[in-house]
C-alpha cells in the first residue's frame, strides 16, 4: 500500500470559494477513482498548513492511474495557483526496495508529459516532497 499525502498552505487573499472548489474536487477524485482503496481531505493541524490529503492507493499500478487521472490535473490548475507553500509524501509497506524510484519515476514522468505542470509548481513559494 502506498500512502500519499500533501499539505497546502493557502496564500492569504485566495478567495474562499475557489479553495473550497478545488477542496471538493479533490474529494471527488477520491470518490471517483476505484483505484483509490480510502481517503481524506480536510483541516490540517500541527503546523504551518491549513488543507491536507491522503490518498491510499494499492500498488504502484494504482498510484500511477491515480496521478495520471484527468481530474488530477484539474485540481492542479484550480489548486496550486491558491497555494503558497505545498509538502507531498509517500508511505509505503511495500518491501521491493526500488519502490522509492518508482514513486520518483511517476512524478518525473508526469512533468515530462505534462509541462504545464511545472510552471505551477514553480509558482509556489515551496515545494518539498516525493514531487520535487
Amino acid at each position: 500500500m502506498i500512502y500519499h499525502q500533501i499539505r497546502i498552505a493557502v496564500k492569504p487573499d485566495a478567495p474562499e470559494d475557489q479553495v473550497q472548489h478545488a477542496l471538493d474536487l479533490m474529494r471527488k477524485l477520491g470518490d471517483k477513482l476505484d483505484v483509490v482503496e480510502f481517503f481524506t481531505v480536510g483541516r490540517d493541524f500541527g503546523g504551518e498548513f491549513q488543507y491536507g490529503a491522503l490518498y491510499a492507493l494499492k500498488d504502484i499500478d494504482a498510484y500511477r492511474t491515480y496521478m495520471y487521472d484527468p481530474l488530477h490535473r484539474e485540481i492542479d490548475a484550480a489548486g496550486l495557483p491558491l497555494v503558497t507553500n505545498m509538502v507531498s509524501g509517500d508511505l509505503t509497506d511495500d518491501a521491493d526496495p526500488g519502490i522509492g524510484d518508482k514513486i520518483a519515476k511517476v512524478h518525473s514522468d508526469r512533468f515530462k508529459d505534462h509541462p504545464e505542470l511545472l510552471g505551477l509548481v514553480e509558482g509556489l513559494d515551496s515545494y518539498e516532497g516525493s514531487g520535487t
